[in-house]
């Protein structure tokens, strides 16, 4: 009987042994088993957090935008514009067709629309006859569209006139009276942003004074348009 208890105490000491070294490597070295898992993998957790922590990369910078498109509304220009003066009606037989020189005034009142002032003079001869006009023409400047530092537009407006004439009445020279009249003048154009400041183009500007009325001494009345196609270099400030 003895034996048999010793027998039987030796056979559960050795089972619960045998479960104790079978169980024990994954009940009590998870954390070890785990490090190496990781390990082995390549990738700690103090990689993975810092791979979530780190920042994502900045996006590159936007490409500049062409000062032609950013020119600031509420601002003043002077341009100049030399070119070609041409007579219509009976102001083509009083004097040729010849170089001038127009001035603009321009304010920017917005993106799409400015104010123009156009002054002007000229003085177109034969041998005896002539035709000469002062002017100062209002109007609005409206672009068509606007490509980077490209813009085509259009010119509508009204103005004041003094044209005086030098003409054959009867076989005799005479000079009309100084009158001034109101006219309608329009035109079409293009401008080229150099940069912020410079400002060139093109523009032809028709004019229609209306007529004046004059004695029949003086030849009557006097009626007659021009166009102008000019070169055009500005400056804003």
């Amino acid at each position: 009987m003895i034996k048999t208890n010793l027998c039987f105490k030796y056979a559960l000491s050795s089972l619960l042994g045998a479960c104790f070294l079978t169980y024990s490597p994954l009940g009590l070295s998870d954390d070890k088993l785990i490090t190496n898992l990781e390990k082995s993998s390549g990738v700690s957790k103090d990689v993975e957090i810092e791979n979530k922590k780190a920042p994502t990369p900045e996006a590159p910078p936007a490409a500049p935008v062409l000062s032609g498109s950013t020119k600031k509304i509420h601002t003043h220009m002077l341009t100049l514009g030399i070119g070609q003066v041409i007579l219509y009606g009976d102001f083509s037989d009083l004097g040729e067709d010849g170089i001038t020189a127009d001035l603009y005034y321009t304010y920017k009142a917005s993106h799409s629309f400015d104010f123009v002032a156009n002054f002007h003079y000229f003085k177109q001869d034969t041998d005896t006859l002539s035709i000469e006009v002062p002017a100062l023409a209002l109007g609005i400047k409206g672009r068509f569209f606007q490509f980077d530092s490209f813009s085509p537009y259009g010119i509508v407006g009204l103005g004041f006139y003094a044209p005086k004439v030098d003409r054959s009445v009867n076989g005799a020279v005479v000079t009309s009276d100084d009158k001034v009249t109101l006219g309608d003048h329009f035109g079409i154009g293009m401008d080229l942003d150099l940069n912020d400041k410079i400002t060139i183009g093109v523009i032809f500007h028709y004019h229609n004074p209306f007529d004046i009325k004059q004695d029949a001494s003086k030849g009557g009345q006097v009626e007659g348009s021009y166009g102008k196609l000019l070169l055009t270099a500005g400056y804003t400030f």
